[in-house]
């Protein structure tokens, strides 16, 4: 039955049996026998079938919205019940950069947890040189950043994108109307940086020598707090320009001398743990940043 559930919300997500048939790579025949068979099975219907559509009975509405938190509780129990038959759950722990968690890194997660249920997956945030430390003593298994430092051979080195710059200012900012914008310009402006106390010295220092800010900073423990700095007109942001900005806040492009300012974001995990979990996310991540803009 549990097949036939599986089935049954697939044509009424897709809206039909035939795009439920290709998902499922089954003939339409088979899709509408499966959902006959549950039909005949719960003793009532489900659809009421109109040519080439269907609508839902209110039982079938019902059973529909009951089932998805059904199937959602089968597949974690199968999920429990397999990480006790191999002696414990598989478990990947992510660590990402301040203010790159949602975006194409949440999207990279789901599609790793609906490809590998078994894997219990941890995600923590922190500063380049904090998810650095966590990486060397073994509390990640992997750490998205930016590339702040020759490559090791001790790690895998995994590039997944060299993204121009952009300064986010209130959309009240003079700079806000400029086709781009140089640390220069902004040198009177302060910047505000995404870091806990302890690593505010380090993250300053890093912006001052690597990109040349002489701007003022201010800082910011989550991308949340910044933002609304940088709504109230205290000072700008800077993030990838892929990145949407939010409403009232504009991403004007970062550059020096004429050229922009790039990060070149990676994953990085140790060559002498399992690679397998580790690569099977950056493989997703990788594919999420290719798809966008």
């Amino acid at each position: 039955m549990i097949r036939q559930i599986r089935t049954f919300q697939c044509v009424v997500r897709c809206g039909s049996f035939s795009r439920a048939a290709d998902e499922l790579t089954l003939s339409q025949s088979a899709v509408s026998q499966q959902v006959q068979a549950l039909e005949n099975e719960l003793g009532f219907p489900l659809l009421v079938r109109q040519n080439r559509r269907f609508s839902l009975t209110p039982a079938g509405e019902y059973f529909y919205r009951k089932s998805l938190v059904l199937i959602a509780d089968y597949d974690r129990l199968c999920a429990a019940a397999a990480s006790l038959a191999r002696g414990g759950a598989p478990a990947l722990r992510i660590g990402v950069l301040r203010g790159l968690s949602g975006g194409p890194f949440g999207e990279a997660l789901a599609a790793f947890a609906a490809d590998f249920p078994e894997t219990a997956v941890k995600a923590v945030q922190g500063s380049h040189e904090e998810l650095f430390a966590w990486l060397r003593t073994d509390r990640l298994d992997l750490a998205v950043s930016d590339q702040r430092r020759a490559f090791s051979d001790l790690y895998v080195n995994r590039v997944l994108a060299v993204s121009p710059c952009a300064a986010e200012l209130s959309a009240r900012s003079p700079f806000a109307a400029l086709p781009q914008v140089s640390p220069e310009e902004l040198k009177n402006t302060p910047c505000i940086l995404l870091a806990g106390p302890a690593q505010q010295a380090e993250e300053a220092d890093y912006w001052q020598h690597a990109v040349g800010l002489r701007s003022p900073f201010l800082f910011a423990e989550t991308l949340e707090e910044a933002r609304l700095l940088v709504s109230g007109g205290q000072g700008f942001l800077i993030r990838p320009a892929r990145l949407e900005a939010p409403p009232g806040i504009a991403a004007v492009p970062l550059s020096r001398g004429g050229a922009p300012v790039t990060q070149t974001f990676c994953a990085f995990w140790k060559k002498d743990r399992p690679r397998a979990p580790a690569e099977a996310f950056a493989d997703r991540l990788s594919a999420v940043i290719g798809r966008r803009p």
